[in-house]
């Protein structure tokens, strides 16, 4: 088993001891062919990981602040947000709601699906995103063992000197 599969039975796993914890289900994966529908309104492929959470685990509903969200959502969120006056970069897709209008996003174009952080209380688009984690395998990883700065038993959120670095690639992606 590789380290991606592995990846995907761990979050699965807790996927499922959380459900039983609740009591609620939660979304089934998609059915064949969701993706390549997703695909081919977005006009890009979604990182292997990511449609990999989607089709064998479940479309949305689980993970790191509100959970990721269901795929059709993340599909009409970036289409708006793309429209926006924010100028939000091609091929950054929102996929989880940490409050506050802070999201957690996956940018399909990086080779690693590194994770960005967009803030928009900042004030300013250039000053809104920050990268988060270098990839999406990374920052499943910090939400399963604890230690991402999301995580409330990491206590690295209740820093104030936690700056995330900067999103370099922004203004050459709107």
């Amino acid at each position: 088993m590789n380290e991606t599969e592995q990846l995907l039975e761990q979050v699965a796993g807790r996927v499922r001891d959380s459900a039983r914890g609740c009591g609620a289900p939660l979304p089934k994966p998609l059915a064949d062919g969701g993706i390549a529908r997703a695909e081919g309104i977005l006009g890009f492929a979604l990182p292997p990981l990511f449609a990999a959470l989607y089709a064998r685990v479940g479309d949305g509903g689980f993970g790191p602040g509100g959970g990721l969200m269901s795929l059709r959502r993340i599909v009409d969120a970036y289409a708006a947000r793309r429209e926006s006056g924010w100028r939000w970069p091609e091929g950054v897709l929102p996929m989880a709601d940490f409050g506050c209008a802070t999201y957690a996003c996956v940018d399909c174009r990086s080779e690693t699906a590194q994770v960005l952080l967009f803030d928009p209380n900042l004030g300013e688009p250039d000053l809104a995103w920050s990268i988060d984690t270098p990839s999406l395998a990374g920052w499943l990883r910090g939400w399963l063992d604890g230690t991402a700065w999301f995580c409330d038993e990491s206590g690295l959120g209740d820093e104030f000197d936690l700056e995330p670095a900067p999103w370099a690639e922004f203004r050459s992606r709107i």
